[in-house]
């Protein structure tokens, strides 16, 4: 089984996100501002960095076009690693696949492609690629020579990621949404989708180290408490390098969006050092001071699971609420608890499906008023 070296074989371990690229145009996500891009892809290149992601539909499907651009047109082959996506969403059709694959290589000015992912593997997505028969589909295309690498991006449960390695052990790597706010969220479940790929022997990519922008922007308590231990370092470094630091994590995607952030990020992944116990105790500190500043203050017992009528994960409802909070400040266009709503809903019952009978209430230790916040969730999510 290879090692996380040998498919991320790369000096450095901070990949360049091509997802949330600087605009010429706010709200325009198409309108990159490509002179921009090209001093950061050139001052990332320049420190010793090589991995870019992209896919089809980001920055308003232009993110590939961009990679011609500013990369495959100004930098030899063999300078930078490229990873790209294929999305069940884009083709109904099996021979569409090789119609999207073609049109990606030529979109990015490239013959072949490093790295090359199923898109956005879930409950609702799974039966999809197994009906399309993507993963033989995609290790023909290794073996001809256009992908070196094959695997998956994953945004569900540990329980299905673990049927997917089982049924597909021949993808090599997995890539996770991983961050320290997330690695014991219910409903994300970081931790357990990374133990997962551990027992399977497979790397992990990891993307969201920053959780789209939200771990920038700390409650006051939390911020003070990292910024007492390192005063110059930034809250997104902290994030990195936790999502960094464990032993079979071989990439961590940023979607760096401006070339400071780009300069900070390089700052301390130049030289890279793995979180030591100190800082993680601290970081732990930190998150519990972001979950005790939350709406809804569960503390994910589950007391209240037992007897529910209608199978309503109420302490998973109740963390992707927090979190749809939280992500509130970044004013982000797509927010990722949405996602994981719906697809927890596709084997649970949904929050405005609450019948009242208080049952959840009576075992609460917390003693919250459930029916009254499910009602607030489905408000939020079933809209």
């Amino acid at each position: 089984m290879p090692t996380v070296q040998e498919i991320f074989p790369q000096k450095k371990k901070l990949g360049f996100g091509l997802m949330r690229l600087p605009l010429l145009r706010e709200g325009d996500p198409a309108s990159i501002d490509l002179e921009q891009v090209k001093k950061m892809v050139d001052l990332f290149l320049a420190r010793g960095f090589s991995y870019f992601d992209t896919a089809l539909m980001y920055c308003g499907r232009k993110s590939q076009n961009a990679v011609k651009t500013i990369l495959s047109q100004r930098y030899p082959r063999d300078r930078f690693s490229l990873a790209t996506k294929l999305h069940c969403e884009y083709f109904q059709r099996r021979e569409e696949r090789d119609a999207i694959f073609q049109q990606q290589l030529e979109d990015t000015g490239v013959t072949f492609f490093d790295y090359y992912l199923l898109h956005d593997i879930s409950a609702d997505h799974y039966p999809v690629y197994e009906a399309m028969d993507c993963f033989s589909w995609l290790l023909q295309k290794k073996r001809e020579g256009l992908v070196r690498h094959v695997g998956f991006s994953f945004h569900d449960q540990a329980a299905l990621l673990e049927r997917v390695l089982t049924e597909h052990p021949e993808m090599e790597f997995v890539q996770l949404q991983l961050n320290y706010l997330d690695w014991e969220n219910q409903a994300v479940q970081s931790r357990k989708c990374y133990e997962t790929c551990l027992r399977h022997g497979k790397p992990v990519i990891v993307m969201e180290p920053v959780r789209g922008g939200n771990l920038a922007h700390l409650p006051p308590e939390a911020e003070a408490l990292l910024k007492a231990h390192h005063p110059h370092s930034s809250l997104p470094s902290w994030a990195i390098r936790f999502a960094a630091s464990p032993e079979n994590v071989g990439m961590v995607l940023s979607g760096m969006s401006n070339l400071a952030q780009m300069e900070d990020n390089l700052s301390f992944m130049e030289d890279f050092h793995p979180l030591d116990d100190q800082e993680r105790h601290i970081l732990a500190n930190a998150v519990e001071s972001i979950r005790n500043s939350q709406e809804i203050p569960c503390t994910g017992c589950a007391y209240c699971l037992d007897g529910c009528p209608r199978k309503i994960p109420i302490p998973r409802c109740f963390s992707l609420y927090n979190s749809y909070r939280l992500e509130e400040r970044c004013h982000l266009p797509f927010r990722t608890q949405q996602m994981y709503y719906r697809r927890m809903a596709l084997n649970y019952g949904t929050a405005s499906q609450c019948l009242n009978c208080h049952r959840c209430e009576r075992l609460c230790p917390q003693h919250l008023p459930i029916p009254q916040l499910l009602k607030k969730v489905a408000q939020v999510f079933e809209k």
